[in-house]
């Protein structure tokens, strides 16, 4: 599949959602339903490269001004959830390997954990087998057949690589890759239900690229060049019946286990729904919080699935477990906060009378009972001072989970039929118990305190992994709820935090989402590449790995990641390097995820991908996925940004590397001293420069809680919603309710139009004042951003909060500040860049001119002059 011709800087596209007064009747029903489908028309500029399988809502037509966040080089797929758990915390040094999984002596690879650990790699020795050079075997329709980098589990940065290690390894661009295990995609891998041929040397799979040899059945390695057995099964009489094996022609295969003999397994039909989920709710709410919390949680209970087991537990200085078996009343037994739960009285709680999980068929009454008993908070104490034992509430919630298997198990971890999910609903900090921090940052002992705090919540999230047991945190309202405290314990699990203004609508949708949300367990990402790499950096959901000893590899030098859950709403962002200057034509990378997924079958999903090398700057530059190298960039850069202060320093990185970009691969202006930025990357400078000024590293954020959420989101964020959370999506109201996508730049805040900008985790609505004096009008065009703006976001995770408002009010500062201020620019570059500007006539100028709000900061075109470069001109 060929690349599509690189837009440059804006292209519009028209979209056509559906019916605004009609709603999905099977949002319910599906939880993860089908992203909508774009079909493209005539364009004069090519459209962004769709997903196969996708079938839309909206219907796009181009036109002639690129959106810089949406021209997609690497053929990016619409989004469907989005936003893992947080980046680990590694404190521990690396500790190699245990023999005999790797048996002979290698010198480790540096590979930068999220924390700046390393894990435990090796360059595989130069290996020679006497076997000589083995001609290609498999017919040369492999060379056609393959998309290079086009998978949609792993976006590389370039599809081409350069020979000269001194030119491929500049670190202002760098060079590396997106991996993305958990992603669902239609149709799916090719199913394998046996095992797979594995190198006896390195430990790398048989492929699509491997070098076969019909009449033995032998097969050389392209990681280590060694020859090995496939005990007779790859003997064929010709080449064309080696095609029949799906590992050998296809670059991903999923090779599949389902016999099950661990204790407490499901059948498939059953396992999703089985496995039982536990919300603990905050009951130190004050009544127009609790009022829109209890609205969200009748709303979820009658969105679960008949089957699916509830529990309720409340938390204040106390600890509350409801009991179903009580019809007519909410009865609860009651536990004290300040401390963990003895066994004893865990013990009496289980074996009690009490039902604490109770199927939602049977339950579903006293469930809404429960909700409806709950009140507000009565004491004279603001939010942040009252006393939440959270911490001991999610203990008793592992232990209700568990139930009487923990003791029978002695130790032995037993496995429902799925994840089951804790979901905490929270108003306010931790402040009672264990895990907890004093109400007041001014009090003495706080920083022990919080260090306790850290490693115990990091602990708790730990042991709910070790059961399976994933927990997320729901908060809301406006008080501080001191986030780093609370972070482990949803990162450890492999779960997530997530804020939001009130307990209302967005908060309700991710309390359903959060429920339904597909997650793998036992995740396990090997990551092998030819010995001319190193891979220098890991970011996402992942930690050191301990790999099991039972497979001995003589000279296995793969980079082993543990995952925390495997999930499509995650990724992990490689850093690579040459080690040397390479001489083969191509080099190859193999990614293995071994996981369990939803329905506990045991897979193994091998993806091998092959990039050309080349000696040309010219040809590597071409190859450059501008949208996945900024993901990459902005990975790298906001790892180090752990506050406001490091945040203002990376803006100045960002600066530096942008000029470093264009004196290594850009030209001199003749007799002057700017620099031109190269045009085959003229999206990259735009991109970085959203980044630079938006929510995560400028000032558009406000409180530390906010931007240490949004900072741990997009660390393991998948593609998509990374992309979109660097740079929003612009699209203008049109006549007809279609919509043009145009650059996210304020000049698209046109009095008479409608403009939905989808910044990733907030979605806003403006509306011009001209369009909103008319009533008609402006309600159908608000109806129809409205629909827009939640098929966009109809399958993100978290779902991002919708926010509407007109023009010249308080909260359209909300939408301005995310726009880049192009009205300072001069009339030519503006049209350059808007040509739609030249149809407008003066008048309408002026009303385009009086929407700007003057903030102090550059436009895009002002920053590249303050940095000695040319501004890359649009086509």
């Amino acid at each position: 599949m060929a690349n599509p011709p690189q837009p440059s800087l804006g292209y519009a596209v028209s979209i056509t959602p559906s019916n605004p007064g009609t709603s999905n009747p099977h949002a319910e029903e599906s939880p993860i339903p089908p992203p909508p489908s774009i079909s493209p028309t005539p364009p004069r500029f090519p459209p962004p490269k769709l997903q196969q399988g996708q079938s839309p809502s909206p219907s796009i037509e181009s036109s002639n001004v690129p959106s810089p966040a949406n021209g997609v080089k690497s053929g990016s797929p619409i989004p469907h959830l989005s936003t893992p758990p947080g980046p680990p915390v590694f404190t521990s040094p690396v500790r190699p390997a245990a023999v005999p999984f790797r048996s002979s002596p290698a010198s480790p690879q540096p590979v930068a954990f999220s924390s700046g650990s390393f894990l435990p790699t090796s360059s595989p020795p130069n290996l020679s087998n006497g076997s000589g050079e083995l001609q290609q075997q498999i017919s040369d329709g492999t060379e056609n057949s393959v998309p290079t980098g086009e998978l949609p589990y792993v976006l590389f940065s370039a599809h081409k690589i350069l020979k000269q290690k001194k030119q491929a390894n500049v670190p202002s661009l760098g060079f590396g890759a997106l991996v993305s295990p958990g992603r669902e995609v239609s149709p799916g891998p090719q199913i394998i239900q046996r095992d797979p041929h594995r190198c006896q040397s390195c430990g790398a799979y048989a492929n699509i690229y491997s070098n076969i040899l019909p009449g033995s059945g032998q097969w050389q390695c392209v990681i280590c060049r060694e020859l090995n057995g496939s005990e007779g099964e790859y003997v064929a009489p010709s080449m064309e019946d080696l095609r029949n094996f799906p590992e050998l022609s296809s670059p991903v295969v999923d090779y599949i286990q389902t016999a099950n003999k661990r204790p407490g397994f499901i059948p498939v039909s059953d396992s999703r729904i089985s496995a039982p989920i536990i919300l603990v709710i905050d009951e130190c709410l004050d009544e127009p919080h609790l009022q829109h919390l209890q609205s969200s949680l009748h709303a979820f209970v009658d969105s679960l699935h008949p089957s699916t087991k509830l529990g309720i537990i409340l938390f204040g200085r106390t600890v509350s477990v409801y009991d179903f078996s009580e019809e007519s009343i909410a009865s609860a037994d009651v536990l004290p906060g300040d401390k963990s739960p003895t066994q004893e009285s865990l013990k009496a709680l289980i074996y009690g009378s009490g039902i604490y999980l109770s199927q939602i068929h049977a339950s579903l009454p006293v469930a809404h009972a429960i909700f409806s008993s709950l009140r507000p908070y009565k004491l004279n104490f603001p939010e942040a001072s009252r006393d939440r034992c959270l911490g001991t509430a999610v203990e008793v919630a592992l232990a209700i989970v568990q139930g009487p298997s923990a003791e029978l198990s002695r130790g032995v971890v037993k496995r429902s039929g799925g994840n089951s999910r804790i979901i905490v609903c929270a108003g306010g900090p931790n402040t009672y118990g264990p895990g907890s921090v004093p109400h007041s940052l001014s009090h003495p002992n706080y920083p022990h305190m919080e260090k306790t705090a850290l490693k115990w919540m990091d602990q708790l999230g730990r042991e709910a992994h070790r059961h399976n047991i994933v927990v997320d945190i729901l908060c809301a309202g406006t008080c501080p709820l001191r986030v780093p405290i609370l972070q482990p314990l949803a990162k450890a699990s492999g779960g997530v935090l997530v804020l939001h203004d009130d307990f209302g609508e967005a908060f309700g949708v991710n309390l359903q989402r959060a429920s339904t949300r597909a997650a793998g367990s036992h995740g396990l990402l090997e990551v092998r590449c030819s010995d001319d790499i190193l891979i220098t950096q890991v970011v996402g959901p992942g930690e050191e790995a301990h790999v099991d000893t039972h497979e001995t590899f003589k000279s296995d030098s793969s980079l082993y990641i543990q995952m925390i859950s495997v999930e499509e709403t995650q990724s992990f962002s490689l850093s690579m390097e040459s080690k040397r200057d390479i001489k083969s034509d191509y080099i190859f990378f193999q990614f293995a995820i071994q996981f369990s997924n939803v329905y506990q079958a045991d897979i193994s999903r091998v993806i091998t991908v092959r990039l050309p090398t080349v000696d040309s700057v010219s040809a590597y530059l071409e190859s450059v996925q501008d949208e996945v190298a900024a993901v990459l960039i902005a990975k790298r850069t906001l790892l180090r940004a752990k506050n406001y202060s490091d945040a203002v320093d990376m803006q100045t990185t960002i600066d530096e590397r942008v000029k470093d970009i264009a004196l290594k691969f850009g030209s001199q202006v003749p007799k002057s001293k700017l620099y031109r930025f190269p045009k085959e990357l003229s999206l990259l400078p735009e991109l970085l420069f959203h980044l630079r000024r938006g929510p995560l590293l400028g000032s558009i954020i406000g409180h530390e809680d906010e931007r240490s959420v949004l900072r741990n989101l997009f660390l393991n964020a998948s593609f998509d919603l990374s992309l979109r959370m660097i740079a929003p999506r612009c699209l203008m109201h049109r006549e007809k309710g279609t919509f043009e996508e145009l650059p996210a730049h304020d000049l698209a805040m046109q009095s008479d139009a409608a403009v939905v900008l989808d910044h990733g985790t907030d979605v806003f609505i403006w509306l011009g004042a001209e369009l909103a004096a008319d009533e008609g009008r402006s309600a159908a065009a608000l109806a129809a951003c409205r629909t827009l703006a939640e098929e966009l976001t109809e399958v993100r995770f978290p779902a991002p909060r919708i926010l509407a408002f007109k023009e010249g009010s308080s909260q359209a500062r909300y939408f301005v500040s995310r726009l880049i201020p192009a009205h300072k620019d001069p009339p030519y570059e503006q049209e350059a860049r808007f040509p739609q500007l030249r149809t407008l006539t003066t008048e309408q100028r002026m009303k385009l001119k009086s929407n700007f709000i003057h903030f102090d900061e550059p436009s895009f075109c002002e920053w590249m002059r303050s940095l000695k470069l040319v501004p890359p001109e649009p086509s």
